[in-house]
């Protein structure tokens, strides 16, 4: 869009009222977001609003004031905290949000420096907190925040807590003065960590990783923040005396890796707008795999000499460009309150939305968890709120947005009944879901979910019986309980809609092909309350065979036997009745006789009970690409002598087997100490304790 130039006397009053409006609502999410750590609105949200005054004052430069949030950065530093002013101002970004504009913004660098191709350096945009870090003779002296840019917050005693920071720089001759610019952030784990301890303190929990590192670095007491786990990544420099400064960006933070200060191995340099955007397109495909939140890249020009030539406006650098991602948080409104049956019969109440754009798609429906997550959050229909829809998971309600809230907005009820079935509504004791009481039996809606889990392709792996064909066996009454699976014909599978003869031959085929699986397989698609995968595998270890499974679990309601269920590794008492519960009913056990009776075998071996496996108890991660094992073998090979694998390094983890490309694993692995295996050590340790 163009916009024609105005001086001050056509500037139409509607249009000052309008910027006025836009500036106080700017600067009041301006300082709920940095001052108070408590965001009130969606980045997304903020963006918008940000834009319309930014067009404005573009079209009536006599609405643009002194104090505008776009000549603004950030908010003014709390009087809690001593002041630091700046040497060098920390200004924020310019943002690109499609393709268009970040091939614009390669064209004014090409034209700006009259080069036909122009190299950047590029590098994540962590969403986190910006601090200054000064160093003299190599000593850490001084932290502040960003603050409004030129003046920031003293926050030195909460950043000597985090422990990626190094108090003193590597090697021998340090510069004389360094200051360094970077972003302290919480990484998903430790956020996760953080708010699972705040719930069981009851206290308030955090909104995302960013809010929680703001939050903790701003304490006043340091004690508190030494408690978070926070880290940090360098992303530039602010002073630098006493030694050359590199030629260019990248360089500079290769220096930066040799000094002891943190980088992101994510960096590198591209060539024009292709390159740019290739990189942008790379990091969006690795984002939800990523340890920490990113919310776009940055693209900077390389060589520091031309960055120096290009300059700054007024709140941001004319060199550089944030590229942002779709955003996965965006606010719009609950229109209705339902509930949705699951295969375990759990009753969770989902919202029905107007729609909006979040994460690249359009929302409609997001999960609000159960009854009790409802009332803490207090979300209401006819509400305004904030939906957030992080890598691919389901989309939830984060919040509501209190000043939106209309007179008519209604509280949820959880209904009586089961709205599939008609059974009872029942929450038991002790527990946070309610659940429909009809079972597999009775309720359609658990039936449906309990045959795709069982068919799925990690349980018992039955091709091409897909959710469309298992809702017509159940709506037609073919199928009642997974056994009925193995008694369908050709007949009754043809008469279905869509399913050719071919089709039909094709299942029928599979359901054959299926027959012959695991027993852990064949445990886990009972769908079994509490029981995933790595449980299941478990008591396959460690029984041996099905009938030992069944016997052990008829003890667990008796107080007078021992639990030999617990005996697994991770099965407690909650996970040990659940299993009882499941092999006492009647109508389970006749299930499971059937299935055995239509052919469903498994290699089993004798005895009620096996040794302790020379793995048991070991935490395997697996990242990087091995040269001969796939991730599924190797996995298999660990569990096979008792090892669990699990998906994130922590000080539980035993061991670390690395092979090539392999990320942020290794590096908090290296972080904590923990042994690593590549490969050939892997196979070695197996092969000593009898694997291979």
């Amino acid at each position: 869009m163009t916009l024609g130039i105005a001086d001050n006397r056509e500037v139409p009053e509607h249009l000052r009222q309008q910027a006025a409006q836009l500036r106080a609502e700017l600067a009041r999410h301006n300082h709920a977001y940095y001052v108070q750590d408590a965001p009130s609105i969606p980045d997304a949200d903020y963006d918008q609003l940000f834009r319309q005054l930014q067009l404005l004052e573009q079209q009536y430069p006599a609405l643009a004031t002194a104090d505008s949030p776009t000549c603004r950065v950030g908010a003014q530093p709390s009087r809690e905290f001593a002041q630091v002013r700046h040497a060098l101002a920390m200004l924020s970004l310019a943002n690109a949000f499609d393709d268009g504009d970040v091939v614009a913004f390669d064209k004014r660098m090409m034209d700006a420096l009259q080069h036909e191709a122009v190299e950047y350096a590029v590098e994540p945009k962590f969403d986190g907190l910006a601090i200054s870090l000064r160093y003299e003779h190599g000593i850490f002296v001084q932290a502040a925040t960003r603050g409004d840019g030129s003046t920031g917050e003293d926050v030195t005693a909460n950043i000597r807590t985090v422990r990626s920071i190094p108090l003193r720089l590597f090697g021998e001759q340090p510069p004389a003065v360094l200051e360094v610019r970077g972003e302290v952030l919480m990484f998903k784990a430790d956020f996760d960590a953080l708010n699972a301890r705040q719930r069981a303190a009851e206290q308030k929990e955090f909104a995302n990783p960013r809010n929680a590192a703001a939050g903790s670095l701003r304490q006043l007491d340091s004690r508190v923040t030494a408690q978070r786990a926070l880290r940090f990544f360098c992303y530039g420099v602010g002073v630098l005396e006493g030694a050359p400064m590199p030629a260019t960006h990248a360089a500079l933070l290769d220096w930066f890796g040799e000094l002891g200060l943190p980088v992101c191995d994510l960096r590198a340099t591209a060539s024009g707008a292709d390159g740019l955007l290739a990189y942008f397109h790379r990091l969006g495909a690795l984002r939800a795999a990523l340890p920490y939140e990113i919310d776009g890249v940055v693209y900077k020009l390389n060589r520091l000499d031309e960055q120096q030539q290009l300059g700054f406006v007024s709140r941001a650098p004319r060199f550089a460009v944030a590229h942002k991602f779709p955003a996965q948080e965006a606010s719009t409104v609950v229109l209705d309150i339902e509930v949705q049956v699951g295969r375990t019969g759990a009753i969770t109440p989902v919202a029905r939305l107007a729609p909006v754009a979040v994460g690249g798609v359009i929302v409609t429906n997001a999960t609000l968890h159960n009854e009790d997550e409802v009332r803490r959050k207090d979300i209401r229909i006819g509400d305004a709120v904030i939906v957030r829809r992080a890598g691919d998971v389901i989309p939830e309600v984060v919040a509501n947005i209190p000043e939106r809230r209309p007179a008519d907005a209604r509280q949820f009820v959880m209904p009586a009944v089961c709205p599939v079935c008609a059974s009872a509504i029942v929450k038991p004791e002790g527990e946070v879901v309610a659940r429909c009481g009809g079972g597999w039996i009775k309720c359609p809606a658990q039936r449906k979910g309990g045959l795709m889990h069982f068919a799925s392709r990690r349980a018992i792996d039955i091709e091409g019986l897909g959710e469309q064909l298992i809702e017509q066996l159940v709506d037609k009454h073919i199928v009642t309980t997974a056994a009925d699976l193995y008694k369908l014909g050709l007949g009754s599978l043809v008469a279905l809609e869509r399913m050719a003869d071919k089709s039909a031959q094709n299942i029928v085929a599979a359901l054959e092909k299926s027959k012959q699986t695991t027993l852990a397989r064949f445990i886990y698609a009972l769908g079994i309350r509490h029981v995933g995968e790595s449980t299941a595998k478990a008591l396959a270890l460690h029984f041996g065979n099905l009938d030992a499974v069944i016997a052990a679990a008829s003890h667990v309601l008796d107080p007078d036997a021992p639990s030999h269920l617990e005996q697994v590794d991770d099965i407690g008492p909650v996970v040990a009745k659940s299993i009882a519960q499941y092999f006492l009913d009647p109508l389970n056990l006749e299930m499971v006789a059937q299935l055995r009776a239509c052919g469903l075998h498994w290699p089993e071996q004798a005895g009620t009970a096996r040794p302790p496996l020379p793995q048991a108890g070991k935490n395997f991660v697996l990242t990087g690409t091995l040269p001969n094992l796939s991730r599924d073998q190797a996995q298999a090979m660990i569990e096979a002598e008792g090892g669990k694998v699990t998906a994130s390094v922590s000080k539980k983890t035993s061991y670390v087997v690395a092979g090539e490309d392999a990320g942020s694993k290794l590096a908090r692995a290296q972080e904590l100490g923990i042994p690593l295996l590549d490969e050939a050590g892997l196979l070695a340790l197996l092969k000593n304790s009898g694997a291979a």
